[in-house]
């Protein structure tokens, strides 16, 4: 079927990369795999983080008037009319404001991907945005939770209508690990020089102010705490905090922690193949798409715990996991692991076969086809 995919907070091909732009372009991924044909309706984006009114009021705005232009070319170009509508990540930072109205005109199953419904926010800043996407959850045809900490909220939300689904985080696990073989990675991983004769820790992650910042000062602290004197640190990513970031890793020098900035995947896939451990305090990480990534390249994980976090690494099988926050017990489990490189050993094949078996996109793409499949026949329409 003709799938309108939309994706309020980043677009599947924004210039920023993330775990969520990771996630929005798997999704399509998965549809098509399953055999339907993509088409990115909108790149609006309706995020706005500091809970300015003004702002909200006029994208709110803008999204009213694009949905009834899309609602409009639809019905005047017929053969561009989707056959569903399908909108990745929404929530009260970042509502729809295009879906509903577009699959009410045109009478077709709206489906959403990733939403979240925090009742907090009802009376905050975001309290439209709230309203608006507590309403999509609601009228959604079906609903699908990557993240297991917005389920109770969902469920909450859907109470009367079909709970949410739960879907395992999911990427192209033979295609990224395959990558790392390409000789261009293989050469800017030579070009990098990066230290031998000690394990080595890797992170990945982007240079953000609040919840990024805080894991890499997080992780400095807990790096300064280690009891293992042989290690070494190399961390892939920029952003606009990469001063801060810079300046808590200079305790322990340039050699000893590596900055190697953005990099692309095939380099990444390369890098986690040659590493001991991917290390990351992922402070309100809702998934963490790079800890996924490692564990398939066979990097066990060291992570604080939470619920999207949880769903990726199995505590005691594929890493360690630590109360969020607590450097002290961070630095632990990472002496820990460094202490035992035959239990590393085996933590690195179990995550390879967790990823391949749990998170790979064929698994994902079978469970979107019978999902939308199971809501055209709800409505009585036939396969498109």
């Amino acid at each position: 079927m003709r799938v309108a995919f939309y994706a309020p907070m980043k677009w599947p091909g924004h210039a920023v990369p993330s775990g969520d732009r990771l996630l929005a372009r798997m999704f399509v991924a998965a549809l098509e795999r399953a055999g339907h044909t993509v088409v990115v309706a909108s790149r609006l984006r309706t995020w706005e983080g500091a809970g300015d009114a003004a702002r909200q009021s006029r994208l709110a705005a803008i999204g009213a008037r694009t949905g009834e232009r899309l609602l409009r070319r639809y019905r005047d170009r017929t053969e561009l009319a989707p056959d569903l509508w399908f909108t990745y990540h929404l929530y009260h930072r970042a509502p729809d404001w295009l879906g509903p109205v577009v699959s009410a005109g045109l009478s077709i199953p709206y489906v959403v991907a990733e939403a979240s419904v925090a009742r907090k926010q009802a009376k905050g800043p975001w309290g439209d945005g709230y309203e608006a996407a507590l309403t999509a959850v609601r009228r959604a045809d079906a609903v699908i939770c990557v993240n297991p900490g917005d389920v109770p909220g969902v469920a909450l939300a859907r109470e009367g209508r079909s709970p949410p689904l739960q879907l395992a985080p999911f990427f192209d696990v033979g295609a990224f690990v395959a990558s790392a073989d390409e000789p261009q990675a293989q050469a800017v991983l030579r070009g990098l020089d990066l230290p031998r004769g000690s394990p080595r820790l890797v992170a990945v992650a982007m240079m953000r102010q609040r919840d990024k910042l805080d894991s890499y000062r997080i992780l400095a602290a807990a790096l300064g705490r280690l009891r293992h004197g042989s290690w070494h640190l190399v961390v892939v990513g920029d952003g606009e905090a990469r001063a801060e970031v810079e300046q808590g890793f200079a305790p322990f020098g340039a050699q000893r922690v590596r900055l190697v900035g953005s990099q692309p995947a095939p380099v990444i896939a390369a890098l986690l193949g040659q590493c001991d451990l991917f290390v990351w305090p992922a402070i309100n990480e809702a998934i963490g798409m790079a800890m996924l990534e490692a564990q398939a390249c066979g990097a066990p994980v060291v992570a604080g715990r939470s619920p999207g976090v949880a769903a990726i690494v199995s505590d005691r099988e594929t890493g360690l996991l630590v109360p969020l926050g607590d450097d002290a017990a961070f630095a632990a489990a990472v002496d820990e692991l460094l202490a035992e490189p035959s239990r590393r050993a085996a933590m690195a094949q179990r995550a390879r076969e967790q990823a391949r078996a749990r998170h790979d996109l064929a698994a994902a793409a079978a469970v979107l086809d019978a999902v939308l499949s199971d809501v055209r026949a709800a409505r009585g329409l036939a396969a498109a």
